[in-house]
């Protein structure tokens, strides 16, 4: 028997018991007399004591031991004098008679501690001992229970988890696909899947009505701190439903997922929105509602009074920051030069500063008057102690300098907590993005989505215009989940493809089984996917999914771990009828 316990189990009801431990040496202290070891498995730490008076010779053997050695310790449980609150087992510990090496350790390359002095790449080189790290183990245990409990909600309400391939055909829509090259059929590629679209609906027209996958889907896109590669959805699709009925059931599984682990009762509906709406009050379709500052448009307001960088603007948004009419110049010089970064792009920041004594101060007094700026005071709500932050420059891209500046004063004055959470909705999204480099129309979402019932016929008048039957849900600013209502008649479908640029014939080429499938009986039928590492890492209170997923890849796509990707040999491109062309620099 390798353990009796784990060491994370016992307690103070268990002293006198003979025992059995197994696991890692966290840490040791030799206290003249005495040898403490911390021994450390999955579920927990316990206290380990070798007594120099009672048996010298184990002590000694015991002061050899290092840093994570693979140790069984076998002894009597019992109360500890100087108990340890932290630990769960801190009442307790185990006085050893008998000692077991299984395993000797080098010195770990970082201290496998809660705080490490580990840096993110030695950390992912060595992932398997950043493993060891409560941490890391708190993030598994909780994506384990976060899969458990959605199972279970789906499972009580008729969802069949149905499995699809991962060897798919590669489409042009999206993300760029990975590709595999098939030895069996020379030339031809299959592609990893970007997500189970085709196959949920056609497992619609199949007849299960009711579909879920927790699924690993790929995507060859560059990274970030919420993106992978390889990622994980929850994955769903209903047959017979209208729009409400996937969000109430989706409301639903989000309410579960906090009540039942994290103890959050969220008992009310969710707000939702329009993407227009969301656009103008807080420039961007993800907007994180736990404080307010909504975007105020002072186009109007601001306009005709012969200052240029106003006039000449199409348009002229403000927001106001309650209390902070005494920011310092050197604080809105910070501000400043945050707009003027080249993500956000702004090419500067006006303010008006409402002091607490109703005096009026601006960087634009040589323009406006008192009164004119009480007008801006007046559109955006203030008080007296707050401060006007204004943007100008072309409509989307000031709303989402705005959005930034709006997050950036969020994190600035603590308005933005890890232990808050405020779902919403974004609904009616454009069905339709044009390119202008591609002078084309892309799907916003995917080719499959369908077009609002009454905008339809839009589809051959003004495509730019139609909303689609489509939906996110966002929490604290982040897009957790999305789907839509989607095509399900043949027509309709050839449509889209038409209006996104397809021939029939390459509409045909590419989902022309879809298409079939069509011809056959499909029902009305919608569904989302929710991003399950996003999720878990919001549930975490981590801002990088890369802290709740196993093994995950670094910033430029590699496993540092296994040293992947990597070259393969020259019989398996031989085999794969694959010559490479690599253009040397």
């Amino acid at each position: 028997m390798y353990r009796t316990h784990t060491c994370g189990e016992l307690r103070i009801q268990d002293i006198s018991k003979r025992v059995i431990l197994s696991g890692w040496i966290q840490r040791s202290r030799d206290l003249g007399g005495m040898t403490f070891i911390d021994l450390r498995d999955r579920y927990g730490i316990t206290q380990l004591v070798f007594n120099m008076e009672t048996n010298a010779g184990l002590c000694r053997e015991a002061r050899k031991l290092g840093r994570e050695f693979v140790i069984q310790a076998t002894g009597v449980v019992t109360e500890r004098s100087n108990k340890n609150p932290k630990l769960s087992t801190g009442d307790i510990e185990i006085m050893v008679d008998i000692l077991t090496v299984f395993n000797e350790s080098v010195t770990p390359p970082f201290t496998i501690e809660t705080e490490t002095d580990g840096g993110d790449e030695l950390r992912m080189k060595y992932r398997y001992l950043d493993l060891r790290r409560d941490p890391l183990k708190n993030n598994l245990w909780l994506r384990h229970r976060m899969a458990f409990e959605a199972r279970n909600y789906f499972n009580s309400r008729q969802f069949m988890e149905i499995e699809t391939p991962m060897l798919i055909k590669s489409t042009p829509e999206g993300a760029r696909d990975f590709v595999v090259p098939s030895r069996i059929n020379p030339g031809q590629f299959y592609a990893l899947p970007q997500s189970p679209q085709t196959f949920k609906q056609l497992l619609m027209v199949a007849g299960y009505d009711r579909y879920v996958q927790i699924v690993k889907c790929f995507r060859d896109e560059d990274l970030r701190a919420d993106r992978q590669p390889e990622f994980t959805q929850i994955d769903c699709e209903m047959s017979f439903v209208h729009q409400d009925d996937v969000l109430n059931m989706f409301e639903g599984m989000v309410k579960h997922l906090f009540k039942s682990i994290k103890g959050i009762d969220l008992n009310h509906e969710f707000p939702r929105l329009s993407y227009d709406q969301a656009m103008e009050q807080y420039g961007s379709d993800k907007p994180d509602i736990r404080f307010e500052m909504r975007i105020s448009d002072l186009t109007t307001a601001a306009k005709g009074k012969g200052f240029t960088v106003i006039d000449s603007a199409a348009y002229v948004g403000g927001l106001c920051v309650r209390g902070c009419s005494e920011y310092s110049r050197k604080q809105l010089d910070e501000l400043t030069e945050f707009v003027k970064k080249p993500q956000i792009g702004a090419k500067g920041l006006l303010y008006v500063k409402y002091g607490t004594d109703g005096i009026i101060k601006s960087s634009v007094d040589k323009f406006y008057s008192a009164d004119d700026l009480k007008i801006w005071l007046n559109q955006v709500k203030a008080q007296p102690g707050d401060l006007i932050l204004v943007l100008t420059g072309e409509r989307m891209s000031t709303l989402r300098a705005l959005s930034e500046l709006r997050l950036e004063m969020g994190n600035r004055l603590n308005l933005r907590p890890k232990d808050v959470f405020k779902p919403l909705w974004v609904l009616d999204f454009p069905l339709l993005e044009w390119d202008e480099e591609a002078k084309r129309f892309f799907a916003m979402h995917h080719p499959f989505t369908s077009p609002k019932t009454e905008d339809i016929g839009l589809l051959d008048t003004n495509p730019g215009k139609i909303r689609a039957n489509a939906y996110d849900i966002v929490i604290n600013g982040v897009e957790v989940g999305g789907g839509s209502i989607r095509i399900h008649n043949e027509y309709l479908q050839k449509k889209m493809f038409s209006v996104l640029g397809f021939t029939p014939e390459e509409a045909e080429r590419q989902f022309g089984f879809l298409m079939q499938a069509f011809r056959y009986g499909a029902p009305p039928h919608g569904g989302i996917a929710f991003g399950f590492d996003r999720l878990v890492s919001l549930f975490a209170g981590e801002d990088s999914i890369r802290d709740v997923i196993a093994f995950p890849k670094n910033n430029t796509a590699r496993d540092v771990m296994i040293d992947s990707p990597s070259k393969i040999s020259n019989e398996q491109l031989k085999e794969l009828s694959i010559k490479l062309n690599i253009k040397k620099e």
